[in-house]
């Protein structure tokens, strides 16, 4: 696993607590280095959750930016979507 996306999982880690504790969890779907983007999914009952966008914005997003400043852009990929080049 790249660097990068070691660091993106250890920000991930800090926030699964609070997400499992409402029986839901996100992944880390891809980092394209090109654009700075992550590529995250929410798990369990975050999908469909009415607070998933700001948990996405206000959480996610604030964590993985203020961690790590490669990161331009957090992009959710929800249970519908399929991610090409997977």
């Amino acid at each position: 696993m790249p660097f990068i996306e070691q660091q993106i999982e250890k920000v991930l880690d800090q926030i699964r607590p609070a997400l499992r504790s409402d029986g839901g969890d996100i992944e880390l779907v891809k980092f394209d280095e090109k654009t700075g983007a992550a590529h995250v999914r929410f798990i369990g009952a975050c999908i469909g959750c009415p607070f998933a966008d700001f948990t996405l914005s206000m959480t996610v997003e604030e964590a993985l930016k203020n961690s790590i400043p490669e990161i331009t852009e957090i992009i959710l990929i929800n249970e519908i979507e399929h991610e090409p080049d997977l």
